[in-house]
């Protein structure tokens, strides 16, 4: 992997070769969730992907982003070769209306042996793949986390004997997530990931979602309704291209460099098209 160039992309050069700590992993996850947008515009755009976390590094290295079995995946793989002990682990997130479960939804990272002084056990959870999920580690035990305008509580999970569970704030856009507590690899979500990315029912098919955390908030894209929850929060629909784009580039830090003027055109009419259907109440 190109470890130096995923370090230019997050803003973090000087971390290439620096000591491993609790100190500079929340460094490395501030910097990512906060320049790597969580986004699943290639499946409206008609570009497959897959679950491989090179592929997913090279990706973001080139100025775009992802869900989380890539984002989560490509991390996993910057912070092992950056000399940390990452778990990844099979996880389910729970939309509203869905019993929990562990589905192969979601990829969870874990990271141990880093200590600090408000975790003397130095194990983290890391999660840079829920969108509006949390903005930093956090500790792997047992309590309530604040992390600006979300409340996270942080609990043994009563579906996976040994896992975790993380229940959302009520602001959130899903109500919690748990995993279990055995390592995998990515194989494990290759099935999910073909659903996600194909089928009729997956939400990521049915909406078009951007998402960008940061420290006082995150900004959402969901079609072409433009929000904000946290500071500055507002809600707006984006009634041309042109805004759309601006929004992406502005907002979520995606200039979609990689994508031509043609393929803009198609994904916009693809969007409007799917805007005029939902306010029509088209269930599909």
């Amino acid at each position: 992997m190109n470890t130096a160039g995923y370090l230019r992309r997050i803003g973090l050069p000087h971390l290439l070769n620096a000591p491993v700590s609790a100190e500079n992993l929340r460094a490395l996850n501030v910097a990512h969730i906060e320049k790597v947008s969580y986004e699943a515009l290639n499946i409206w755009l008609g570009r497959p992907t897959t679950v491989d976390p090179l592929e997913s590094a090279e990706r973001i290295i080139g100025g775009r982003g992802g869900y989380c079995f890539h984002l989560n995946g490509a991390f996993s793989a910057l912070a092992t070769a950056l000399g940390y002990d990452v778990t990844r682990h099979v996880g389910g997130v729970q939309p509203p209306g869905v019993e929990p479960g562990i589905t192969a939804n979601h990829l969870v990272l874990t990271v141990r042996g880093l200590p600090s002084d408000d975790n003397p056990g130095g194990e983290w959870l890391v999660d840079l793949g829920l969108g509006d999920g949390p903005h930093e580690p956090i500790p792997l035990v047992a309590s309530t986390y604040r992390q600006g305008p979300f409340e996270y509580v942080l609990r043994p999970s009563e579906i996976a004997p040994g896992g975790w569970r993380l229940d959302h704030d009520p602001k959130g856009s899903f109500l919690g997530m748990d995993f279990g507590p055995d390592p995998t690899d990515m194989s494990a979500f290759t099935d999910m990931h073909l659903h996600l990315t194909t089928s009729p029912t997956s939400g990521f098919v049915r909406v078009a979602t951007v998402q960008r955390r940061d420290a006082s908030g995150v900004d959402g894209l969901r079609g072409l309704v433009l929000s904000r929850i946290g500071a500055g929060a507002h809600s707006v629909t984006l009634n041309t291209a042109r805004d759309y784009y601006a929004a992406l580039a502005d907002v979520f830090l995606l200039p979609l460099d990689d994508v031509s003027a043609e393929e803009k055109d198609k994904l916009w009419c693809r969007l409007h098209d799917a805007h005029e259907a939902w306010l029509a109440g088209d269930p599909a």
